[in-house]
């Protein structure tokens, strides 16, 4: 372990079981209150075993630094509060107090798993990201980034694509989807994608009329054939006969359903394949 700078500017050490980025957070918002300070910072993560505590302790002797510290072990907290005191350091345990007296708040012990935070920290950068993704992807857009999608949505116009998208989103799935056009050809791009993972959406006629007339009473105007009962049904039998030529993908009726009971078929039909 080397200091960034020259052992007389002032060290601090950075100590933590896990990443050490909730100690160099607090870290950086005290040093906001000493405007120009120059210091070193040693960062030393994953630190889990007493011969690694010792090995810290020795080298901030060496250059009479500051440790402050992040461990969620309570044996390892006073193993350094232990090794910094018989040193003549000062340690300053940014954790332990708090898990303290949350574990005495609320009459249960912590955890005491290192990198819990980071773990959740990742799956909620996970989920923005299968949104920013999704929204990129929305009603057949950028079609070149399709092939990176955990799932693709296809179906007619007003078959839930779009809410169903962004519903998937929230679990960290990234989504597409593609609306299909009667007798316009599939983009080619699909052909890249991983069958398992394409969900073709179908619905009754008489309900997807019922949906589209909301929709055309809604924006108050006109568009041909769009609510047209007929055009409808051969819309349709096209789907199912595009569904029909490509037999791996899964088909999910969604008439009458709530988006969140689709999302589940969804969801179930993706790990199942993702298992076999």
């Amino acid at each position: 372990m080397k200091t960034d700078e020259a052992s007389k500017t002032p060290t601090i050490f950075l100590v933590s079981d896990s990443t050490g980025e909730t100690a160099e957070k607090m870290l950086k918002a005290a040093l906001a209150q000493f405007a120009n300070a120059e210091l070193a910072l040693v960062r030393n993560r994953y630190i889990r075993t007493e011969e690694q505590i010792k090995d810290v302790i020795d080298e901030a002797k060496a250059q009479s630094g500051l440790i402050v510290f992040t461990f969620v072990s309570q044996p390892l907290r006073m193993k350094i509060r232990e090794g910094a005191l018989n040193s003549g350091l000062f340690a300053v345990d940014l954790l332990g107090p708090l898990l303290t007296a949350m574990s005495h708040h609320l009459h249960k012990p912590a955890h005491a798993d290192p990198g819990r935070l980071h773990r959740i920290d990742t799956e909620y950068f996970n989920r923005v990201e299968a949104v920013q993704f999704t929204v990129k992807h929305d009603d057949g857009q950028n079609l070149y980034g399709i092939p990176k999608a955990d799932a693709v949505l296809v179906g007619p116009s007003r078959t839930a694509k779009t809410p169903l998208s962004f519903y998937l989103a929230r679990f960290g799935y990234k989504v597409a989807n593609i609306p299909l056009v009667l007798n316009l050809p599939i983009p080619s791009e699909l052909a890249e994608v991983n069958p398992s993972r394409v969900i073709a959406l179908i619905i009754d006629p008489k309900r997807l009329m019922e949906i589209r007339m909301g929709r055309i009473k809604k924006l108050k105007t006109e568009v041909p054939n769009y609510a047209n009962i007929e055009s409808i049904v051969q819309e349709l039998k096209f789907c199912r006969e595009l569904y029909s030529k490509n037999p791996k993908w899964r088909v999910i009726d969604v008439t009458g359903r709530a988006v969140e009971e689709v999302a589940t078929d969804v969801m179930t039909s993706l790990r199942k394949k993702k298992i076999a």
